[in-house]
């Protein structure tokens, strides 16, 4: 695809990555001035010989492997060179400001590099140069039962990944085999499945960091998103609007910052408000989030945060986190002996009237502003009294000692959670045998739990119509004669990240929803606290039944899996077989359309666009009276 599709359609558009051995002299020579000025100084050559050990290669870094000929005694030499990972990975062959030219012309470092080691190794000559890259296992073996503190089990356990086994090499395609079979012995790969060879650039992401987006257009780019306020929450009190009624946030077509983030920061500012309550996962650098957390701790709220130190990839912040939070006066808890906490959940207290209301939201995506503007997630924002006291409850669990077997309405995770789903799934077989309507949406992440997936294949049996909507894992083979004939299996790839769980129950014609953080993956289940909860408003089920009805239609994003395990794009060449027709229940015919014509995630960026715009017209008439005209009314005037 690199090679085929993505930089010829970059240089379609005057954008050029070239190899080195393309370059003019005169290029040649002043990349070498370049090198010599901002590469040489933060350069160090590694030998490698009985005086001088392998070196230390860090994860996911990239290195050059250098075999050298001393002229001196032609003795053939090894050496590392490691690429600093601060660096920006491509160089604009636009040398001056006037050079608009070759603005748009790059070079890899790793070449630069390479075509100046002669700099690095004076006197040697240089026989081959080869970029190589590598990872290292991000699984520890842990045993928390025996940790005394388990923040610093996690800052041990932080030094020792940096130590931790290699288990991918990926090697420039010419690597000479010799290079290639030291590489893997010196970092004790033993496997040759763990070894890729690569033609052309490694770490593909980088190229995100081109600075030429504004050469660039669809398709290569998305058009900018601006994620648009819930039309309920346009120059309201947030509060206010709550007790109204539950609002169903949908990220990223419904800004974060102006919902979530807005509710932690309003609580944070509230002077009625006398305590917030949170689980943190994973947020970003910057989290707003977490200053509010910490103003409200140092304006004398009660504050308590759960932060889990374990989330993989995120422990060091996280430990930040923890520390700064602590540093305002927060209660901090960093996570359950032997679970991950994984549930999305934020309870206010607040004091209205002589009397605590509880606020609370559930979400299924993390509580960072960055990953939802990119990843698709629901959020409930409720004052339900039952939800607000199993929410206080979830709490007492996760911060003391409390063991909460039921709980009101929330399925909660690693206690009950699994019953309950197969509990309504029962309840749908049957329905199915006694002749009512009987049918199961699932949306998730993965889908990997034995015990559900075998579930699912008796209710199949059993006539219940299923559908599986599963960007990732799916355990499950659709299609399969006396086995899984009713279910479907679908994974949505596009803009967006699929990352919303939602599970619908038909219930004999009075559907049942929940929204929630957990997967149906045994680690969910089984190793995580995970919140799921219903959603019960009317007005709510038909927003999310709109959803699925959108993600079912969808013929431009779709793959659906076939009963071989193979996915194959809806709508695109000749089907296997026809795709199985969704009747929409609650999703407008235009969604339908822009879903069918754009894909899922243009047609409700459109659709939400449209709602927003309309609720901003509709409070502004009632602002400012009938002078105010839609923008109909100025079109046609």
């Amino acid at each position: 695809m690199l090679h085929d599709e993505v930089l010829p359609a970059l240089e379609k558009k005057g954008v050029n990555l070239v190899d080195y051995d393309e370059l003019h002299s005169h290029e040649k020579d002043l990349l070498r001035l370049y090198f010599k000025s901002s590469l040489e100084p933060i350069l160090t050559p590694l030998a490698v010989d009985p005086g001088h050990p392998f070196p230390y290669i860090g994860n996911l870094t990239s290195s050059i492997a250098v075999v050298i000929r001393d002229p001196y005694d032609d003795a053939m030499q090894f050496a590392i060179v490691s690429v600093p990972s601060g660096l920006n990975r491509w160089k604009s062959l636009a040398f001056t400001k006037s050079d608009k030219q070759k603005r748009n012309t790059f070079v890899s470092v790793e070449q630069i590099i390479i075509n100046n080691l002669d700099l690095l190794f004076g006197g040697m000559d240089i026989k081959s140069a080869h970029v190589f890259r590598t990872t290292r296992n991000a699984d520890v073996a842990r045993n928390e039962e025996e940790a005394d503190d388990l923040l610093e089990m996690i800052t041990d356990e932080m030094r020792e990944l940096r130590f931790a086994p290699f288990v991918r090499l990926e090697v420039d395609c010419e690597m000479p085999l010799e290079v290639v079979h030291r590489l893997t012995v010196e970092l004790g790969l033993s496997d040759k499945d763990d070894v890729y060879s690569i033609c052309g650039p490694m770490a593909l992401g980088e190229l995100d960091s081109l600075p030429v987006k504004h050469k660039l257009n669809s398709p290569l780019v998305y058009p900018p998103w601006t994620a648009k306020t819930h039309p309920r929450l346009q120059g309201a009190d947030i509060f206010e609007v709550i007790r109204k009624g539950d609002i169903l946030l949908h990220h990223p077509y419904h800004s974060f910052v102006t919902s979530t983030q807005h509710f932690v920061e309003a609580a944070a500012n509230d002077p009625k408000v006398v305590a917030i309550k949170a689980t943190l996962y994973r947020t970003s650098n910057d989290s707003p989030i977490i200053s509010a957390l910490a103003k409200a701790a140092e304006s004398g709220k009660q504050v308590a945060v759960l932060v889990e130190l374990k989330a993989r990839f995120d422990e060091v912040r996280n430990m930040g986190f923890a520390q700064k939070l602590e540093d305002a006066g927060c209660n901090v808890a960093y996570g359950l002996v032997g679970l991950k906490t994984h549930c999305k959940c934020i309870m206010v207290v607040r004091k209205e009237d002589e009397r605590l209301r509880t606020y609370v939201h559930i979400g299924t995506g993390n509580y960072n502003p960055h990953t939802a503007s990119v990843y698709t997630d629901f959020g409930l924002l409720s004052c339900d009294p039952d939800l607000g006291m199993d929410i206080t409850d979830l709490f007492k669990y996760l911060t003391g000692y409390h063991r909460q077997v039921a709980f009101r309405k929330l399925l909660v995770a690693p206690g009950t959670m699994r019953s309950e789903f197969i509990w309504l799934i029962e309840r749908e077989i049957t329905n199915a045998q006694g002749g009512k309507p009987a049918s199961i949406i699932v949306k998730c992440n993965g889908l990997d739990d034995q015990v559900m997936v075998t579930k699912l294949y008796e209710a199949s049996r059993a006539g219940v119509k299923i559908d599986c909507i599963v960007r990732g894992i799916c355990r499950i083979r659709p299609g399969i004669s006396n086995v899984s004939d009713n279910i479907r299996v679908v994974s949505i790839l596009g803009r967006f990240l699929e990352h919303h769980r939602v599970f619908r129950f038909e219930n004999g014609g009075k559907p049942e929803y929940y929204i929630g953080s957990a997967d149906w993956m045994t680690r969910n289940l089984t190793l995580r606290v995970e919140v799921v909860t219903p959603v019960e408003d009317e007005s709510l089920k038909k927003e999310l039944q709109a959803m699925l009805d959108a993600c079912l239609c969808d013929r431009r994003k779709a793959w659906e899996m076939g009963p071989d395990g193979r996915y194959q794009l809806l709508g695109v060449g000749t089907m296997r077989s026809p795709p199985r027709k969704h009747t929409p229940q609650a999703a407008s015919p235009n969604l339908i359309t822009a879903v069918e014509t754009m894909g899922l995630h243009e047609g409700l960026m459109q659709t939400v666009a449209k709602r927003c715009r309309k609720a901003k017209m509709v409070k502004l008439r009632k602002k400012c009276g009938s002078t105010v005209k839609s923008r109909r009314q100025y079109d046609t005037s």
